[in-house]
């Protein structure tokens, strides 16, 4: 099955705080490989507007580290697979730990501490 997973980007790793990342890293999967990676820039982010947007880039999953509740639901309803509190690394190794089924993911992060579940 085909998939593309998107990544927020911030200083070539994962952006803790979904809202601010400098860009998407895409990939695109076929039979559990990656067959294409692209750097997707953001348009200015207005709150709401980022789910609909990834979701126009034909993007399936999401794998993030922290994010408010209203954009978690924003993506749920664009039937996006959301994968919230991802360690902070580079995004090819987050989405390589997602195919081999060793992805890491816990507590909202957008404090990045694990008992602090609120982020604007």
């Amino acid at each position: 099955m085909n998939k593309r997973i998107a990544i927020p980007v911030e200083d070539g790793m994962l952006c803790e705080h979904f809202g601010h990342c400098e860009y998407f890293y895409v990939a695109d999967l076929e039979n559990n490989k990656i067959v294409k990676e692209e750097q997707i820039t953001p348009p200015e982010h207005q709150p709401g507007l980022y789910p609909a947007w990834v979701a126009g880039k034909g993007v399936s999953i999401v794998i993030a580290g922290g994010m408010g509740e209203k954009a978690k639901q924003l993506f749920r309803q664009q039937n996006i697979d959301l994968h919230v509190g991802a360690e902070k690394k580079e995004p090819k190794e987050l989405v390589l730990d997602f195919i081999k089924g060793n992805l890491i993911t816990g507590a909202n992060t957008c404090n990045h501490h694990e008992h602090e579940h609120s982020c604007s």
